[in-house]
């Protein structure tokens, strides 16, 4: 059998014994209980005297079976203690089959009491026989402190009583006291291990995960000659499989001479938990090759590994296959197809595999509300969770249960559910498991109530890292990262040390608050613990590297991985365009498809926003072609950043038509296109968008507004705009938030209505932030109020005082006022505190490649050219009417050197490059870093109308199509 295998990481496994000691001595695993007709109570210790057992026996036999242990027992004490060896050896037979009864229905009780039986009788106290019985009854009632004393106890030994209590120890999770008694064992008696013996150890080994030991274990196993035994063979896969050494596993596999299914069913239990599903399915072909029939276990074993991919397909052949064999009514079959559709998405059928069961246990219950949960449904998951308690008296919520309700919990509304069930769990005695504590902390953090998960917290008495984990990963996620970080510093003083799951949460909090110092702190330990190999700490150090905007410390760690999976190259791409640096972003993403890696819509999403921050709207058609080849096109977020990307190169008619031809058009998509023709100039289409919008029945949310309110500011559509604001809550129940005053704000500004304006910030229910000051400070200049405005500034570095955008703002306000000395001091104190003004830039695409320009740069390899080019543009437009406009320069400089200053501006490098570089006819598309002055403005109308070119420059407000003289803007910017 050839299987490629990669290491992968440890799992379980599972062990049946060989079925002549099935009944005597159990087996180590948790094997399902079987069905209770299949069950025979029955006294298997072989003599060599055929005898005939009484009545009573039988009789004792049938109680066993239906679970009346209490008056089996009677029956046995009214029994006489005949003298003869026929009454003996039925007596001694019928304590055997109670013993067994008693660990198979878990009476401890009634054990006990047989226990004292056998004590008391000088003829069974050293019975080595029903000893081994004890210890066994013992082990399966969970206490394997007293199969140790029934061991100590016995005056004479042999392998089977041995091997008892190594599987007591073994089913009860007592590892290292399992391994310890089996190195007794060889140690200190003459007894040789068998093929009971080392399964146990090697369940022991893969449970605490240690393959070393259990390679010891292996060698001594070939060297008494058991290792080509097919029951110590299955236990070999199994722990090798559990520990994710799968070559080992298929070399044991291949070695055993007379596979059984229970050998098939090991290798597919080892391949289906370290994710190599395609393996399990070809395993299930060859097992039906070999001529072997699956069982339960095999379909149990498979279904989980359908569910884990979302195959259904797999799924449904599986389910077919099951029902073929008549397996399908099995109580764990039914539990597992439950659980397969319903992690699948298709919990609709696996209600009615519900619906049809018949004899539901709480595992039943269990699969079917956590299906509801995981999808959201928290009115079917708590309808659920009431016909549990209502419908089947003998099922009871368990721990699980409360486990899978507590997800649906996600919201504040949903907080007096959540209350409820956490006191059904204290009723019961559930709030005392850790998981289901840290459960409810995480639950009543998502919820807000961050007091309650505190109180949850504080109720735990031996608080584990999971537990710390549990408060500090919800306080992290749930918008409150200053606590996190505090009881991050607690944990430390209580003397426990962190987990990658801990700094995973710690850096989403820096990430909030960015912390720069903290994240470096959080990096260091991290390397000095070994922990930069995670994949998940790597990224989310990336993350919040990207976030503080130290792009270049993400970019090292980005490098230095060695294995970048999608995630890492998404969250890199994601941070370029984020801190919009879209040429890195670009070229990021074609190193990604130069490596094989093949990008999704997350990748696709941040190359398409790229484009749009570039202009690069050649790029953008390319990528729109890949999107088409490679599937994409459904995808909701791909279909609306096409829009977003057209709608943003100024070409609306293409966003248009990507519009019309999406399959469905959600909320996103009309704010989109409606913020689009907003920007782009076209106030009232985007109105009538919106109101067909309205018309469709779709409900507009707080950024549809957005768009309407700028599309109103740009278009000097003042009443609409107000109209609109108004509107928002009384209409639409959309309380306005500070972004739609900021658009109002910028509205009235424009418009020159400053005191109205200025009155809006007043009565906001929040305080007026930068943006809004900053918007005013610009009217202000634009109209000329230097009273205003003077007052403005003020206000606006107070609430910014390190931003060189402001003090420019200022200074500009002064210049255009003719208040040299004011512009000069404010520029003496912007460069004393050391802030430096954005240079005026302009960038164009051509064939694919950007080019930059700066105010003023001469050293450009084609500078001359483009110089020559704006002087013979100049002469042409100066013709028509062109007369540089030298208000524009904001410095206290000679008329023609104002006359030169405008003739460096970045847009007018562009533009004449762009005529230098394209052929008649085509249009060029420029885009500014700041906004356009009016000189360059009015230059660009002329261009246009004197070289019949369409010319597109956006710039930091909005976008200008000049054509045949006019502007879109209609002069109104």
């Amino acid at each position: 059998m050839a299987i490629l295998l990669a290491p992968p990481p440890p799992v379980s496994c599972s062990y049946q014994p060989p079925l002549t000691h099935r009944i005597n001595y159990h087996s180590p695993q948790s094997n399902p209980k079987p069905k209770l007709e299949d069950v025979s109570f029955t006294f298997t210790q072989k003599t060599n005297t055929t005898h005939h057992h009484p009545p009573w026996f039988q009789e004792i036999n049938k109680l066993c079976q239906s679970g009346n242990l209490p008056k089996a027992l009677n029956l046995l004490n009214k029994s006489s203690d005949s003298q003869d060896f026929s009454g003996y050896h039925s007596r001694r037979e019928a304590i055997g089959v109670l013993l067994q009864a008693c660990g198979y229905w878990k009476d401890m009780e009634t054990g006990g009491k047989i226990h004292e039986l056998v004590s008391a009788s000088t003829r069974f106290r050293n019975d080595i026989v029903l000893n081994t019985r004890l210890v066994t009854m013992y082990s399966m009632c969970g206490s394997p402190l007293d199969s140790r004393l029934v061991f100590d106890r016995l005056q004479e030994k042999n392998l089977f009583v041995w091997n008892a209590l190594v599987s007591a120890y073994t089913r009860n999770q007592l590892f290292d006291d399992s391994i310890n008694l089996f190195v007794e064992l060889i140690s200190e008696t003459d007894f040789k291990p068998d093929y009971f013996t080392f399964p146990c150890m090697f369940k022991a080994c893969s449970s605490i995960f240690d393959v070393g030991l259990g390679q010891v274990f292996h060698g001594m196993a070939i060297k008494v000659g058991l290792v080509m035994d097919v029951f110590v063979g299955n236990a070999l896969v199994g722990m090798y499989g559990k520990c994710g050494c799968l070559e080992d596993a298929v070399r044991v596999f291949e070695k055993i001479p007379k596979r059984n299914l229970v050998s098939w069913n090991s290798m597919i239990r080892g391949f289906s938990n370290n994710g190599l599903s395609y393996e399990c399915y070809n395993l299930l072909r060859e097992i039906l090759g070999e001529g072997f029939l699956p069982d339960d276990a095999t379909i149990v074993t498979l279904l989980p590994v359908c569910a884990s991919e979302g195959n259904v397909d797999m799924g449904m052949v599986i389910h077919g296959l099951a029902v073929k064999l008549g397996l399908n009514e099995e109580m764990m079959v039914k539990n597992a197809l439950m659980d397969m559709y319903s992690k699948c998405g298709y919990l609709s059928e696996a209600m009615i595999l519900f619906d049809k069961n018949n004899k539901k246990n709480v595992v039943s219950w269990n699969s079917i509300i956590g299906g509801f949960s995981r999808e959201g449904d928290i009115y079917g998951t708590f309808d659920l969770l009431q016909r549990m308690q209502v419908e089947d008296e003998n099922v009871r919520p368990n721990e699980i249960t409360i486990l899978n309700v507590l997800p649906a919990c996600l919201e504040e509304k949903e907080l007096e559910s959540l209350k409820e069930i956490h006191g059904y769990s204290v009723r019961h005695g559930f709030h005392d498991d850790e998981m289901v504590a840290n459960a409810f902390i995480a639950a009543y953090t998502k919820c807000g109530c961050l007091d309650y998960a505190q109180h949850m917290f504080y109720g735990i008495q031996n608080k584990t890292v999971s537990s710390w984990n549990a408060l500090i990963g919800g306080f992290a996620q749930n918008g409150s990262p200053k606590p996190a970080l505090d009881f991050y510093f607690k944990m430390k003083n209580a003397g426990l040390d962190p987990d990658w799951f801990t700094i995973g949460s710690l850096i989403l909090a820096c990430a909030h608050l960015k912390f720069m110092h903290y994240a470096k702190q959080i990096h260091g330990f991290v390397l000095r613990n070994g922990l930069d190999c995670d994949s998940f700490i790597g990224i989310s150090l990336m993350s919040i590297y990207i976030q503080c905007n130290k792009i270049l410390y993400a970019h090292a760690l980005f490098s230095r991985m060695e294995d970048k999976d999608l995630v890492c190259w998404n969250t890199m791409l994601t941070g370029y365009t984020q801190l919009e640096l879209p040429g890195e972003a670009l070229h990021l993403f074609r190193q990604m498809l130069s490596n094989g890696v093949r990008p999704y819509e997350i990748a696709v999403t941040s190359a398409f926003e790229a484009c749009s921050q570039l202009l690069a709207l050649r790029l953008g058609k390319e990528l729109h072609c890949f999107a088409l080849k490679a599937n994409l096109m459904e995808d909701m977020f791909v279909g609306c950043s096409i829009l977003d990307m057209y709608a943003k190169n100024g070409c609306m008619e293409q966003a248009q038509m990507v519009f019309d031809s999406l399959s469905e058009r959600d909320v996103a998509s009309w704010n989109v296109l409606i913020a689009g023709y907003g920007i782009n100039g076209h106030g009232s289409k985007a109105l009538e968008l919106f109101e067909e919008m309205y018309r469709l029945w779709l409900k507009p949310d707080r950024f549809t507004f957005i768009g309407v309110l700028m599309a109103c500011s740009h278009a000097g559509m003042v009443k609409e705009g107000i109209q609109y604001f108004n509107e928002m809550q009384d209409l639409y129940g959309i309380e306005p938030k500070l972004e739609h005053y900021a658009c109002v704000v910028d509205m009235l500004g424009r418009a020159g209505r400053i005191e109205e304006a200025l009155k809006l910030t007043s009565e906001m229910p929040e305080e007026a932030d930068a943006r809004i000051w900053s918007s005013l400070l610009s009217s202000c200049r634009i109209h000329g109020n230097l009273e205003m405005g003077t007052k403005i500034a003020q206000r606006l570095l107070e609430l910014e005082p390190e931003k060189a955008e402001n003090y420019v703002l200022v200074s500009n306000l002064y210049a255009g006022s003719r208040k040299w000395d004011d512009a000069r001091r404010v520029r003496q104190r912007m460069k004393k505190i050391g802030l430096q003004k954005d240079a005026g830039r302009s960038w164009i695409e051509l064939g694919g490649k950007v080019y930059s320009f700066f105010a003023g740069d001469d050293m450009l390899p084609s500078s001359m050219e483009i110089r020559d080019m704006w002087k013979n543009l100049e002469e042409k437009i100066t013709l028509i009417g062109y007369v540089p406009n030298t208000s524009c320069v904001l410095h206290e400089l000679e008329e023609e050197e104002k006359i030169e200053k405008l003739r460096g501006h970045s847009e007018k490098l562009a533009i004449s490059f762009g005529l230098l570089k394209t052929s008649k006819g085509s249009t060029i598309r420029v885009c500014k870093n700041l906004r356009i002055c009016l000189d360059c403005h009015n230059a660009a109308k002329l261009i246009s109308k004197a070289f019949e070119r369409e010319i597109v420059v956006r710039d930091n407000k909005r976008f200008h199509h000049f054509k045949d003289g006019l502007c879109s803007c209609s002069d109104y910017w």
